[in-house]
């Protein structure tokens, strides 16, 4: 006869096992990587090596969506809205923090909230660059700052929308320099470059990834970065820390979430994945060299901590640009 506690072992070892574990090991099918913005610009740029060292790690394709609209709202916020099964994620900028900030100061209640996301890894980490046309008459930071003051709303600026990483960027500077310039809003970075390039705007403030091959092949020139360091690929471009500016310091980072609610083993599985590609995937980090934006990456509670201190101080950037018209 069975002892109460052998039959309640029994009973145990013929109860059905948690959903997580009778589930077939994750992933078992693609993996949806939105990018918020046009093809073209950093998120982009990042995206698409990434997905591809991905998925000789996960043996799953990682189609990379471009679902742009609002600055990256709108693909943003259908990341934060999907199911949190571990096969939407999140390819986001520096902008992820912003854009809500900004709704909110529109009059509008946000699409999505910061919240609304696990932070599972950091990707690259770059600052801005002031891209101008080559035939543009600015040869250096200086002559490009004494125009504007010259001609106050004359010269024209892109950004892949308001209050977006590039529009930001911009606002820093034209703040710092006390200039009055025309801010043309795009749906993203890329669009933004290919009107730089075309010459129906004057400057921009880009992600050293996509402007690095237009600057090499004589098409742009850099005049200044936002970083506290000179640029890898741009180490005869000047700071604008060096000419003065001791308040202009801006970066574009990508990063890459989740839902929230995703279970833990899953954000876990992609992490590990996402640091396996970062420091052993020789093509990814070729391909990110090649594109002017190496690897930075961070993950675990040092992104979270970086993610939260970054996103306090661009919410606090937003704020001080106020509302747009």
């Amino acid at each position: 006869m069975l002892h109460r506690r052998d039959m309640m072992a029994a009973l145990a070892a013929m109860a059905p096992l948690p959903a997580l574990a009778q589930a077939p090991s994750w992933p078992t099918r693609p993996i949806q990587m939105i990018v918020a913005f046009p093809p073209g610009g950093q998120a982009d740029v990042t995206a698409r090596p990434l997905a591809a060292a991905l998925e000789r790690v996960l043996g799953q394709p990682l189609p990379v969506v471009n679902r742009a609209g609002a600055g990256g709202i709108v693909g943003s916020a259908s990341v934060a809205r999907a199911a949190p099964d571990g096969y939407t994620s999140l390819l986001a900028l520096s902008s992820l923090a912003m854009l809500p900030e900004s709704e909110r100061i529109q009059g509008r209640v946000p699409a999505y909230t910061v919240e609304q996301f696990a932070p599972i890894a950091r990707i690259t980490a770059d600052p801005t660059v002031l891209v101008v046309p080559a035939n543009s008459p600015w040869h250096s930071l200086e002559e490009f700052v004494a125009d504007a003051k010259k001609r106050p709303g004359a010269i024209s600026f892109g950004s892949a929308g308001n209050y977006s990483t590039l529009h930001v960027a911009m606002a820093m500077l034209t703040g710092a320099a006390g200039l009055d310039m025309l801010h043309v809003p795009f749906q993203g970075g890329g669009p933004a470059l290919t009107a730089l390039l075309s010459g129906t705007l004057d400057s921009l403030a880009s992600g050293p990834g996509p402007a690095l091959s237009h600057v090499k092949e004589g098409r742009l020139r850099a005049l200044a970065s936002w970083g506290r360091e000179r640029i890898p690929g741009f180490e005869d471009v000047p700071t604008f820390i060096e000419k003065g500016y001791t308040d202009v310091e801006f970066y574009i980072w990508t990063g890459f979430f989740l839902p929230l609610a995703t279970p833990a083993p899953v954000q876990e599985r992609m992490r590990a994945a996402l640091r396996q590609v970062c420091e052993k995937d020789e093509g990814l980090k070729r391909a990110l060299d090649a594109a002017g934006s190496p690897i930075a990456h961070q993950d675990g509670e040092a992104f979270e901590r970086f993610f939260r201190e970054d996103s306090a101080r661009l919410v606090r950037a937003v704020q001080r640009i106020g509302k747009v018209d």
